[in-house]
């Protein structure tokens, strides 16, 4: 039996608004142990992705421009739609399993969104999703 993205994916991941802040994701991603957030519209349409590394290159260049006591308050500053990732692949949660492994694995990707065919966010595909799948495999 052939397994789809849904089988895999984290179903309803936290997201935030493309209006949020660095402060807020930052606090997201300490709170809730990530490393990839996806940034939705009011509609709750996908329109842009906030990665750990995208976070760790404006947090160290704020630490590089301003004082570090600056830090929390430039964050505040510093909206998501500036500096989130608008160009990333995505995924519907009926595409076979085994198609997106092999893309995940030629691209070197951390995560996918997971997306209805109108946008709608409904899930994320990691490769730690993976990593899970095989240890369940080999034990």
């Amino acid at each position: 039996m052939s397994q789809t993205v849904a089988d895999l994916m984290t179903s309803d991941p936290f997201a935030v608004s493309a209006e949020n802040t660095l402060h807020d994701a930052h606090n997201l991603m300490k709170e809730k142990n990530i490393r990839h957030i996806p940034v939705i519209d009011n509609n709750g349409e996908l329109v842009g992705m906030l990665t750990q590394k995208i976070m760790i290159a404006q947090v160290m260049n704020i630490m590089a421009n301003y004082s570090p006591s600056a830090l929390e308050r430039k964050e505040k500053q510093t909206k998501i739609h500036t500096i989130m990732a608008t160009d990333f692949a995505t995924v519907l949660a009926t595409q076979p399993l085994q198609d997106v492994a092999r893309f995940f694995v030629d691209n070197r990707h951390g995560c996918m969104p997971v997306i209805t065919e109108k946008n709608k966010l409904v899930g994320i595909l990691t490769s730690s999703d993976f990593v899970r799948l095989a240890a369940a495999l080999l034990s």
